[in-house]
């Protein structure tokens, strides 16, 4: 049950793991739902594990992407290309500029969980091969206001804050489904009995 990251050893080393890990937590919530507790709501939120595990997709998928993009500006500016400028919005996939907090239609707990495994591989790969220095443009969105001046290094925390953020969410929702909290999900998932021995 592994609940912890391993050791790390350097700063993009910390980010991509931990990173990967906090999107794991919140494939683990998915575990074993049925398509009625997907989309339930049984506590105060409007929200539902499936709609947390679709909007994180969202966001985890596009900010690998702006990492990698950010990553690749700045060596073709080390080799004397052209800068490039991205302006918000420019070429950005529609549907991860806009996610919706809903369930998509025919999306499963497997098909969220395996969506966000590759999701969270992506962002672990482009966090191990960033440049952290890099510059990454604001979005334009009054949520952004007061961000004026982003690099990967920050939009990788931002990643890690808002994806564990989320974990926890999911972990309330979850437990107001079936009581079954992160230790018992992270074993499960894991293929292992509960309680393990000793606890």
């Amino acid at each position: 049950m592994p609940f912890l990251t391993r050791n790390v050893t350097t700063e993009a080393d910390g980010l991509a793991t931990f990173g990967r890990q906090q999107v794991h937590q919140i494939v683990t919530t998915l575990h074993a739902l049925d398509d009625q507790q997907l989309r339930a709501t049984p506590s105060a939120s409007e929200l539902s594990v499936g709609a947390i595990a679709h909007h994180v997709l969202a966001v985890v998928d596009g900010n690998a992407h702006e990492i990698e993009r950010a990553t690749a500006r700045a060596a073709r500016a080390v080799i004397g290309d052209e800068p490039v400028i991205h302006a918000p919005g420019e070429d950005d996939d529609p549907e991860l500029g806009d996610p919706s907090l809903s369930v998509p239609d025919g999306a499963t707990a497997a098909t969220l969980g395996a969506a966000l495994e590759q999701a969270g591989t992506r962002l672990e790969e482009a966090l191990r091969a960033a440049d952290l220095d890099a510059p990454v443009p604001t979005p334009e969105a009054p949520w952004y206001t007061g961000a004026e001046d982003w690099n990967v290094r920050w939009l990788a925390l931002h990643t890690i804050e808002e994806v564990a953020r989320h974990a926890g969410q999911a972990d309330v929702i979850r437990e107001s489904i079936d009581g079954k909290g992160a230790y018992e999900l992270n074993a499960l998932t894991d293929g292992e009995t509960w309680p393990p021995a000793g606890w």
